[in-house]
């Protein structure tokens, strides 16, 4: 049918134009020689003509017209999808609180601390007491002398630098100066992710005393310190009980008459909480920190590793010549006095749930253990995973009450186990193991240890691990993934035991949770999966980290006992226990 004639245009009664006769006039080409502009997959006629969107191919029968063309580049628009913001939450602050405490602590950090006593560094060894001052300069460190020095340097770095502390009137900490020592440690870490953790939103300049202000609550109405939201909660729980003030303890005249003054809250607990977890120290063991220590103090004591053949660990020779033989001699005769792997197996599974494996160990059936944790905490890791999937969609908003209630539920059963010896123990296992790294980290165990130069370990002492690891035939996991394990973990699990989690009933703050702690709950997730070889990603595991790196060890040794049959060997090589732990 063949298309109907258009009509011309037709002028209304009052001399205008018809809309149609604009719209025609706006679009037509009148001239002949103008060239129409093609495109990439252009329909044409048979005699070459353009068709399709843009054109007009009748248009009054004589005229063509050509596409629009694009606005002039630097009028144009540009039309891009964000993500949805929720708004600060005060308690932004507190976690870049955990992030500077706990990079604060950190080996490295440590180490140069240690390194600048033993050099005699006045800065560092004024904050000694006298005695040590003394064994410090007498470079002959004979008996107990090198042990003693490095216990307490060890001790006194972690007090200074391991409290939540926002503000201390009982000792003259104010927010200010607390602030200038927090922010030397993040110019100093080079940490320049704040701005991105915290929704595009810079780090405030006061954010430390913006915490006093916005995030903590006063215990009273009087001159009592201001607490964390989760502290003031529990302190509301045990009004009875005086808090007391510095120097109360050990006035008492009386002892009959004055029983209830002494006694009381310590402030000390309040205002600066501990900011370590024993999920640090159970993944360096895990890490098999703690045993190849063990198995080097049993060379230096000429005790072999294995029963029978070539000990691996033969060639250790350690001179008297420099500090790391009296430091060693002095580990070894304050064993007894040194955390045993039974009471960190039990504490684990106190806090935790999770325990160690071994014959050393022995069994582990401890009367409270936190049988849930693995669940709670898997499920919130898992939960994230989902989140960051929706969150990267900007398409779409995410759903935070999942985190939420992840989170609450974690809280319940962490807290759980913040008993008995919660607070001393952690400290005393950080600092062991916080010994025991440095000792590996010395030249004297690089000579004769070696170690895989090539291999960007993020700390010395961590190659030398896997060397002893190599030489005793254990897992061949490296050391830095164990290492990330504790790192993440600590940081993640002080982000949740001291969150206001079991008050809080809106979403932005575990959202805002989720996205600042990003790099370590994937950091953590990763390392799980590299380490224990379970993908948090796709499924919420719940068996004992301990049970899978026993079954990965359990391969390894057979894949080893495997090829040495295959290659016609009819000898295979003993492979020495996964642990070798100190005498119980």
């Amino acid at each position: 049918m063949p298309p109907a004639e258009r009509k011309p245009a037709t002028a209304k009664s009052d001399g205008s134009k018809t809309e149609s006769t604009e719209v025609e006039k706006a679009l037509v080409k009148t001239d002949e020689s103008a060239s129409v502009q093609s495109f990439p997959g252009q329909l044409t006629r048979e005699d070459g003509e353009l068709i399709g969107p843009g054109l007009n191919e009748d248009l009054d029968g004589a005229t063509r017209t050509l596409p629009p063309e694009a606005p002039p580049e630097d009028n144009a628009s540009t039309v891009r999808l964000a993500r949805p913001d929720s708004g600060p939450t005060p308690d932004q602050n507190l976690w870049t609180l955990i992030r500077n405490r706990t990079n604060a602590i950190s080996f490295n950090n440590y180490n140069r601390y240690i390194n600048e006593v033993l050099c005699q560094n006045s800065e560092a060894t004024d904050s000694l007491s006298r005695k040590l001052r003394r064994q410090v300069n007498d470079l002959a460190f004979l008996g107990l002398d090198g042990f003693e020095v490095l216990r307490a340097a060890t001790q006194f770095f972690l007090m200074h630098e391991v409290g939540l502390i926002v503000e201390d009137k009982y000792n003259g900490l104010t927010p200010e100066y607390l602030q200038k020592r927090y922010d030397h440690v993040m110019a100093a870490e080079g940490d320049t992710s704040e701005t991105r953790r915290r929704n595009r939103r810079p780090l405030p300049t006061n954010w430390l005393t913006e915490m006093r202000d916005t995030y903590l609550q006063r215990l009273g109405t009087g001159v009592e310190p201001k607490v964390l939201p989760y502290l003031k909660l529990i302190m509301d729980r045990l009004r009875d009980l005086p808090l007391k003030q510095p120097g109360e303890i050990g006035q008492v005249t009386d002892p009959v008459e004055d029983v209830d003054s002494c006694y009381g809250v310590l402030p000390s607990r309040l205002v600066g909480p501990l900011g370590l977890e024993l999920i640090w120290s159970y993944w360096m063991e895990e890490g098999m920190l703690v045993q190849a220590h063990n198995a080097v103090t049993n060379r230096f004591q000429n005790q072999r590793a294995v029963r029978n053949g070539h000990d691996p660990l033969a060639r250790m020779e350690i001179d008297p010549l420099r500090r790391l033989n009296n430091v060693l001699w002095g580990w070894i005769q304050n064993r007894p006095f040194l955390l045993s792997v039974r009471r960190r197996a039990f504490e684990y599974d106190h806090h935790y749930g999770i325990t160690l494996l071994g014959t050393a160990v022995g069994d582990v059936n401890g009367v409270d253990s936190r049988s849930q944790f693995i669940s709670a905490f898997h499920n919130l890791l898992h939960l994230c995973t989902i989140f960051y999937q929706q969150d990267d969609d900007l398409t779409m908003q995410a759903d935070g009450f999942p985190l939420l209630n992840a989170l609450r539920e974690t809280q319940l059963v962490v807290t759980a186990g913040a008993h008995n010896q919660y607070g001393d123990l952690p400290w005393t296992a950080r600092v062991e193991m916080l010994m025991q790294m440095w000792m590996f980290a010395r030249p004297e165990m690089r000579e004769f240890l070696g170690g895989r130069v090539m291999v960007p370990y993020k700390e010395p002492w961590m190659d030398r691990v896997d060397a002893v690891k190599s030489m005793m035939g254990w897992t061949d996991v490296n050391v830095t993934h164990f290492r990330d394990l504790g790192t993440f973990g600590e940081q993640i699990v002080l982000s949740i035991r001291y969150g206001s989690w079991a008050t809080e009933i809106e979403p932005e703050a575990a959202v805002n949770w989720a996205r600042y702690w990003r790099p370590e709950i994937q950091g953590y997730v990763h390392a799980y999966r590299a380490a224990a070889g379970a993908d948090l990603r796709s499924t919420v595991d719940t068996t004992m980290p301990g049970s899978l790196l026993q079954r990965r060890l359990a391969e390894r040794i057979e894949s080893t006992q495997q090829r040495a049959i295959g290659r016609g060997g009819v000898h295979v090589p003993e492979v020495a226990g996964r642990t070798v732990h100190e005498h119980t």
